[in-house]
């Protein structure tokens, strides 16, 4: 079952396309990640999952409840975390959540226990009488992600999660976030930083100009790349003859080069090599980084030699 599904899901304003028929399905209990450029259409789509934006036209479903069609009972079971979390800053940690736990109607004995729990699991239990105002950053963001929980939601919705972060306050989102997947939430991991998206996330889906470009998990979008470009790394003990195969070849040092073609020549390269010592004849896998900047802007400023 899908937790998360779209149906040509398009979202207008006036004449600028912010969402072009987006169709999307995220598996339950997965973490998906939502790559794109500031720009693409990410946040707008999220607000559209989330009921918060109306679509100019298609479908949205979260557990195969319409978004539209019953909007109360979407947001009882989401958790969103937006890119500037609207905590109020005169409260102190645990008045902020006691607060939006009255929001959703959780009573009063039920919700001191899941504010003292979710603030252990943040790591702000020591901090909880302070005052927001008075929070660090990653402090804010820890902060936000309780706020998010309140609910236990089935599925969470992060924008933009480590914008701001300190690296040690990156490394103990990426674990929260672990920990969210092995109780079971779906998690909709929406970034530009395409470091933290493949460092937690299963599956991706790339966007740019409000079209999703490809959807798959790492592997699958490698290998969608590779049948474009196979690159292929060789290296002998003796100086490198000079190679002839369909494509270019860069040399990296004399015995050292780096082969660029449409398809897997390693046969047709070791032939060429009889007689030399060959230290490695291998195929050299692209970086998400290479999926993405090859799809988003058609491979312009990658640098694969270095790779």
């Amino acid at each position: 079952m899908y937790a998360i599904k779209t149906e040509n899901l398009t979202k207008k304003y006036g004449d600028f396309v912010a969402v072009n028929s987006l169709n999307l399905n995220v598996k339950k209990g997965k973490i998906f990640g939502f790559l794109g450029p500031n720009g693409a259409g990410k946040t707008t789509t999220i607000l559209m999952l989330l009921g918060i934006i109306k679509p100019t036209s298609g479908k949205a479903y979260i557990n195969d409840i319409d978004v539209w069609e019953n909007p109360v009972e979407v947001k009882r079971i989401t958790g969103y975390l937006p890119t500037e979390p609207g905590l109020y800053q005169t409260m102190t940690a645990r008045d902020n959540l006691l607060f939006f736990s009255r929001l959703y109607g959780i009573p009063k004995n039920e919700s001191e226990e899941r504010v003292r729990e979710l603030l252990e699991l943040v790591g702000l239990e020591d901090v909880a009488k302070k005052k927001v105002g008075e929070f660090s950053t990653g402090m804010k963001k820890r902060l936000a992600i309780a706020q998010a929980l309140i609910n236990d939601p089935e599925v969470l919705f992060l924008d933009e999660p480590t914008s701001g972060l300190d690296p040690t306050g990156v490394i103990e989102m990426r674990n929260l976030i672990r920990n969210l997947k092995k109780e079971g939430k779906t998690i909709f991991f929406s970034s530009h930083i395409l470091s933290e998206v493949e460092e937690v996330c299963d599956t991706f889906g790339i966007i740019s100009k409000g079209k999703l470009l490809a959807v798959g998990s790492k592997e699958e979008l490698k290998r969608e790349l590779m049948k474009e470009k196979v690159k292929i790394l060789v290296e002998t003990v003796e100086p490198l003859p000079e190679l002839i195969v369909e494509g270019t070849v860069k040399r990296i040092s004399e015995n050292k080069a780096l082969i660029c073609t449409q398809k897997d020549v390693r046969k047709e390269i070791f032939r060429q090599l009889k007689g030399f010592t060959v230290l490695s004849l291998s195929l050299v896998e692209p970086t998400l980084e290479e999926v993405f900047m090859n799809l988003v802007y058609g491979g312009e400023n990658n640098d694969s030699g270095n790779r």
